[in-house]
C-alpha cells in the first residue's frame, strides 16, 4: 500500500485516499483499563499498531526505596490487583534470598497453596471476562461464583480481600485458623465440580470458536524477541514454566501433579484452553498441598526478625511463575533498612509488547478478540 496522508480523527471516515489514525482508549471498554492503542487503519484493516501506556504509572519501584523491608511488600502487591499473593511472593524471596534466610517447612507449603488458590482467582476473572468481551454475558456470573468461593477462604486466612498481605520476610503473618484447611479443601472442591461449564458454555459454543480460532496468532519466534511468559507464551508452544524448570517454594516435590499446558497453534482460542487448563491443574496442585499440610508437624510458620531489619551489601534476582507470566525482582542492597534498588520485571509489560506484532494485517472487529486473549492487567504494564 503506498502511503498518501494520514488524517487523525476520533471517530467517522476519512477521505479513501487516506490512512485513518483511530485511538482506542484510555478509557474504553475493552481496553482492560487506562490503556491507549494507536491504531493505523486501512478501512477496516488494522496497518500499525502501537499500545501507548503509562496512564496508570505510580513509581512504584521509586517508592521501593523510601520504604524498609516490611514495607515494601504492600507496595508489591498492589500493581497486579488479581495476583496480589504472588507479588508479595516474589519480593520477600528476594530479601530472604539476600538475608540467606530459610524459611519454616509449614511457610513453604502454605505459601504454595495460596499461591495456587491466587493463580485461580486471577485466572477466573478472565476466563470470564474474556467471553463477556465477545458477546456472551453468562460465563462471567459462572466465574464470579467460582471465585467467591475460593475468596472467602482466602479472606478468611489473611484479613484481605483483593491485597492479602500476608507474607511477611521469614514466612507469614500467623498460623492457618483452627479448621481451615478443610474449608479450603471443601472451596476446592466446590470448584471443580462446576468447572466443566466452561468446556461446555463456553468451548462448546460455535461463535466463541469462531470468533477466536486461527485469529491473533503469535509464533514461537515472537514469543522470544518480546520475551512473552505464562499462558500466552505456552499457547505458542513455548514450553517454560518456572515451577517445573526452575523450582522454588515446594514446587520440586509436586513434579508428579504438577502439568505444563501448552499448545501449538499460538491464536485466541489456544491462549484460552491453556488458561482453563492451567486452573485445572491448579486445582490438583492445591489438592496436594492441602494434603501435606495436614500431614506437617505443628511447627512454627515464619522466622523471628530484628526490630529493625537490614539486607546485607549485594545484589540479588528472584523471579516467580505468576498468573500472568514471568516476574522477576531485582534487588539491590547497601546494607541499609531500605532497598538500593527493587527493579520490577512484570508479565503484562512484557506481554503486551506483542500487540504490535499480532494487531496489524487483523480486521478491527478481531482486535478485541485479540486484545482479551493476552489476559493482561494495566496496572502491572505500568508498574
Amino acid at each position: 500500500m503506498t502511503e498518501t496522508t494520514r488524517t487523525t480523527v476520533g471517530i467517522g471516515g476519512a477521505a479513501e485516499s487516506t490512512d485513518m489514525v483511530l485511538n482506542i482508549g484510555p478509557q474504553h471498554p475493552s481496553t482492560h483499563g487506562v490503556l491507549r492503542l494507536r491504531l493505523v487503519l486501512d478501512g477496516e484493516v488494522i496497518r500499525e499498531a502501537e499500545p501507548v501506556i503509562g496512564y496508570m504509572h505510580r513509581g512504584a519501584e521509586k517508592l521501593f526505596e523510601a520504604r524498609d523491608y516490611r514495607q515494601i511488600i504492600m507496595l508489591a502487591n498492589r500493581h497486579d490487583w488479581l495476583s496480589a499473593f504472588s507479588n508479595e511472593l516474589g519480593v520477600v524471596m528476594a530479601v530472604e534470598r539476600m538475608l540467606g534466610m530459610e524459611v519454616p517447612e509449614r511457610a513453604v507449603w502454605t505459601r504454595t497453596l495460596l499461591a495456587e488458590l491466587n493463580r485461580m482467582l486471577n485466572h477466573l476473572m478472565f476466563l470470564g471476562s474474556y467471553p463477556l468481551e465477545l458477546g456472551g454475558i453468562t460465563p462471567v456470573f459462572h466465574a464470579f461464583r467460582e471465585r467467591e468461593e475460593l475468596q472467602a477462604v482466602m479472606e478468611e486466612v489473611s484479613g484481605g480481600r483483593m491485597h492479602f498481605m500476608f507474607n511477611r520476610v521469614g514466612g507469614l503473618k500467623e498460623d492457618l485458623p483452627a479448621g481451615w484447611l478443610g474449608r479450603a479443601r471443601h472451596a476446592v472442591a466446590e470448584v471443580r465440580s462446576r468447572m466443566d461449564v466452561y468446556d461446555r458454555l463456553v468451548l462448546g459454543n460455535e461463535i466463541f470458536r469462531g470468533r477466536t480460532r486461527g485469529v491473533g496468532g503469535l509464533t514461537a519466534d515472537a514469543v522470544h524477541g518480546y520475551g512473552v511468559s505464562g499462558p500466552i507464551a505456552r499457547a505458542s508452544g513455548v514450553d517454560f514454566d518456572l515451577r517445573r524448570d526452575e523450582p522454588y517454594l515446594a514446587y520440586g516435590e509436586l513434579q508428579d501433579t504438577l502439568r505444563v499446558v501448552t499448545r501449538e497453534e499460538g491464536d485466541c482460542l489456544a491462549r484460552f484452553e491453556c488458561l482453563l487448563d492451567q486452573t485445572h491443574n491448579s486445582l490438583d496442585l492445591a489438592d496436594a498441598c492441602l494434603d501435606r499440610i495436614a500431614g506437617l508437624e505443628p511447627g512454627p510458620i515464619n522466622q523471628r526478625l530484628p526490630k529493625v531489619l537490614k539486607a546485607p551489601e549485594g545484589h540479588t534476582y528472584a523471579w516467580t511463575e505468576n498468573p500472568l507470566g514471568i516476574n522477576g525482582y531485582y534487588l539491590v542492597s547497601k546494607g541499609e533498612k531500605t532497598p538500593y534498588r527493587l527493579k520490577l520485571r512484570s508479565a503484562s509489560f512484557n506481554n503486551i509488547q506483542a500487540l504490535t506484532e499480532l494487531l496489524p494485517g487483523t480486521l478491527v472487529a478481531d482486535m478485541v478478540a485479540i486484545l482479551g486473549s493476552l489476559f493482561f492487567v494495566v496496572g502491572d504494564i505500568d508498574k
